[in-house]
């Protein structure tokens, strides 16, 4: 049977939670309250223990708080986006307000935050997700409710590829941790689609099942070809899209919108979740525990 530790947040719903780089067992969850309609926000450092989930810290904002992610080099440091366009450094050693905090939606940046580098250009829609290639420095893939998958050169500023996805909305994406060439998207039309950049006229996979639209989608960073997503059907799919039938679970243990996803890089096979419903998961699926994916190909 899978082990699941959970932790409550009363009153905040979870949208975002990531694990961090550095530390083994602690994560981060971007909350807001009244399902981010109204209110405020607020952004939490949790650490797993041995028989639960503890709070390291917390902070609250004047507005809902909508994502989260870890600096890559300082061990301390958040970044978080609020409702109100902001975006706020965090310092998890330091009780105090933001480090920082820029208003990204008027263009007035606090003096001590550096300037925008570059204003990058090709979307007709919202974008919802951007993310880092892990093996081209100055790459990075963005997602948009245009339902397009795009790549950008960040020092010549231009888009490099842009694929037509999905017929809906484009909620995520993700890069595949061992291949420079894949990436994983996940839209409105309930569908998760691995792509190959070299050839873009259909995709890799495409893995049904999910009901409702999927929120967020994530690679394993222990598999080639594993992966898990999220929805608002309340559940989160694991999948390898490898195998003629590619989806390995379906993990029903939320009583909402399922919102955050996270595989955890120093636990194999360790997932974290958050959702509508309150509460912040952390667990190894039944489908990864045994083994048969802790390793990339």
């Amino acid at each position: 049977m899978m082990t699941v530790k959970a932790f409550r947040t009363p009153a905040r719903h979870g949208y975002a939670v990531e694990t961090s780089p550095f530390v083994p067992r602690r994560l981060a969850c971007a909350a807001s309250q009244y399902y981010g309609i109204a209110g405020c926000g607020t952004l939490l450092v949790l650490d797993e223990t041995e028989t639960g989930i503890s709070i390291v810290r917390s902070w609250e904002w004047g507005d809902g708080l909508f994502d989260v992610a870890w600096s890559e080099t300082n061990e301390h440091v958040l970044v978080a986006g609020g409702g109100d366009g902001s975006l706020q450094l965090w310092d998890t050693a330091n009780h105090n307000a933001p480090l920082r905090v820029a208003k990204e939606h008027t263009h007035e940046w606090d003096p001590s935050l550096s300037k925008s580098l570059t204003t990058l250009r090709g979307h007709e829609g919202v974008i919802y997700s951007t993310i880092w290639s892990p093996h081209i420095p100055g790459c990075f893939a963005s997602a948009s409710g245009d339902g397009t998958l795009r790549v950008w050169d960040v020092k010549s500023a231009v888009c490099r590829l842009a694929v037509p996805a999905h017929k809906a909305e484009i909620l995520s994406c993700d890069w595949c941790k061992y291949d420079q060439n894949v990436l994983v998207t996940g839209s409105v039309d309930c569908s998760v689609c691995v792509w190959d950049l070299r050839n873009i006229r259909q995709p890799v996979s495409r893995l049904l099942g999910h009901t409702y639209a999927i929120r967020r989608v994530k690679f394993s960073p222990f598999s080639k070809t594993v992966l898990a997503s999220c929805s608002y059907d309340f559940t989160v799919r694991f999948w390898d899209y490898s195998r003629n039938q590619p989806l390995l679970d379906t993990v029903e243990h939320h009583s909402e919108f399922v919102c955050g996803l996270d595989f955890n890089l120093h636990i194999p096979n360790q997932v974290v979740d958050c959702s509508w419903d309150e509460t912040v998961k952390i667990y190894t699926p039944a489908c990864l525990s045994a083994g048969t994916h802790s390793a990339a190909p």
